[in-house]
């Protein structure tokens, strides 16, 4: 049996021998390190597990911009944002300090801009980042944006990370932007997905009093409590509820969101949830209660709570509070809202790097990052092999199975494939395991670079396959047989993966 978290799958492809891949392509080489260099790099990978020293970059953007036009510039809302967290960035701060650099040496800055730009930093916006209550380091670009000249229909953000002494830490993506030109006033087709919106997606919720920038206000979270506020915004996952069960129960649907939908506001961040409330669309400040079409990108619309007196989500400078909507006399199937009712609701994106530099002695800037995005297992036993799937992969990676090295070819920039392991790899006492084995999934750059990721891999030994035998406490002197058939069974295992959230 496999067990694979959402999105990865399991090939029931015939498996061929792992030196022997069938490839119309040129043949590629299966890589190992020297016993020397492996020996060097576990020691390095079993210190990193028993006390990991991440760095981790994590990059926030919405998920279309509206293209300027002439002189105009339409700054991308919300503004890209860039989080550093993880105990290693003040490790290798420290370490530079160390060498007497002082403390102007090792601190952290950056140029954010579009693919498209040269190389000049004249072209960017430049990054500086303070420190938070949570240790996070912070920064956003608030004046990005992109010309009616740029025809391309697409793009993405690159993010340049240095030390303040000059060393380069690397160079960072974010997801693929739509440019769209304006909102789209037209009622919104299902034939048109890109522009609409999913449940269980990530979106912002922005306020705009009297179209002015500067009073921008996002719904953001601080403290366990909602606010709004001018400087950094929240991602929320925006579930479409059941409306036919119980309000306690509130399970969760698939499909994309309409107007009139109830729905569940959940901060990805922090996991606070806003109550039930029902999605409107705002016309002229005017809740429609009879629009029912499928709602679009940088729409206006406004968040009714769910078995309330026409109370909505408002802001109020700072603060998130319920206003009380008035009844329209003359049409009964609109509302009057004030301007901080009214919400833009825009999809977003996110894009995380993990690495650790903390053991190695790097000279090279830590990027390409590898990102996995699913695991494909084929075969079993001793000859089982996993392909990882994802993107910015290289030559001069490796897979490791924890502590063990694992024979990598490297297939594509958005393929590796690899040799599981033998369980026996994992230490002598594997014998007398009665329970699987849970191991880490890590890249390895051939400098030591480490690439920490969310799945693990599973070895489960198949005890039910041995007839007629019990657990034992105790294993007795003569036990060859059942040695060798526990040993049978636990090469020809199950594997598990599993991607932890």
């Amino acid at each position: 049996l496999l067990s694979l978290p959402a999105g990865a799958a399991v090939s029931a492809e015939p498996l061929t021998h792992p030196r022997r891949p069938r490839s119309r392509s040129p043949p590629r080489c299966w890589l190992r390190s020297n016993p020397y260099q492996a020996s060097l790099l576990q020691d390095s990978v079993r210190r990193y597990l028993q006390l990991p020293a991440d760095q981790t970059v994590l990059i926030l953007h919405a998920k279309v911009a509206q293209k300027s036009y002439g002189n105009e510039k339409r700054f991308f809302c919300p503004p890209p944002c860039v989080y550093l967290s993880g105990p290693g960035w003040k490790l290798k701060q420290e370490q530079i300090k160390a060498r007497g650099l002082g403390e102007a040496g090792f601190r952290v800055c950056g140029y954010m801009g579009l693919d498209s730009m040269g190389s000049s930093l004249m072209e960017t916006q430049k990054l500086s980042f303070e420190e938070q209550p949570d240790a996070k380091g912070f920064s956003c670009a608030k004046a990005l944006y992109i010309s009616d000249t740029d025809k391309r229909k697409h793009f993405r953000l690159v993010l340049k990370l240095f030390f303040s002494n000059g060393q380069e830490i690397g160079t960072f993506h974010s997801k693929l932007i739509k440019v769209i030109s304006k909102p789209s006033q037209k009622k919104q087709s299902l034939k048109n997905t890109d522009l609409c919106i999913s449940s269980g997606s990530k979106v912002s919720l922005f306020n705009r009093l009297r179209s002015q920038t500067v009073s921008t206000r996002y719904l953001s979270v601080e403290g366990g409590a909602f606010i709004a506020s001018a400087r950094q915004w929240a991602a929320f996952t925006l579930h479409l509820a059941d409306e036919r069960c119980p309000r306690s129960e509130f399970p969760l649907r698939e499909g994309y969101i309409h107007y009139g939908s109830v729905v569940q506001l959940v901060c990805t961040a922090s996991g606070v949830t806003l109550p039930p409330l029902i999605i409107r669309k705002v016309m002229k400040q005017y809740a429609m209660l009879d629009v029912d079409e499928p709602i679009s990108q940088l729409h206006k619309c406004a968040f009714q709570i769910q078995g309330s007196d026409r109370m909505y989500l408002c802001l109020s400078t700072d603060k998130v509070i319920q206003f009380q909507a008035s009844p329209c006399p003359k049409e009964a199937n609109r509302e009057l809202l004030n301007d901080g009712s009214c919400w833009t609701i825009i999809s977003t994106e996110t894009v995380e790097y993990t690495f650790s530099e903390s053991l190695a002695c790097v000279r090279e800037p830590v990027s390409p990052v590898p990102l996995i995005a699913a695991l494909q297992l084929t075969g079993g036993g001793d000859v089982a092999m996993l392909e990882v799937q994802g993107e910015y992969f290289h030559a001069h990676l490796k897979v490791w199975f924890g502590d063990v090295e694992a024979e990598t070819m490297y297939r594509s920039p958005k393929s590796l494939v690899c040799v599981v392991p033998d369980v026996s790899a994992f230490g002598s006492d594997w014998r007398w395991l009665r329970y699987p084995i849970t191991v880490p999934l890590l890249l390895i750059r051939d400098d030591g670079l480490i690439y920490s990721s969310s799945f693990t891999f599973t070895y489960t030994p198949e005890q039910s396959c041995i007839p007629g035998q019990q657990v034992l406490s105790d294993v007795p002197q003569d036990s060859d047989k059942l040695l060798n058939s526990i040993h049978q069974e636990f090469t020809r295992i199950n594997f598990h993966l599993f991607m932890q959230t």
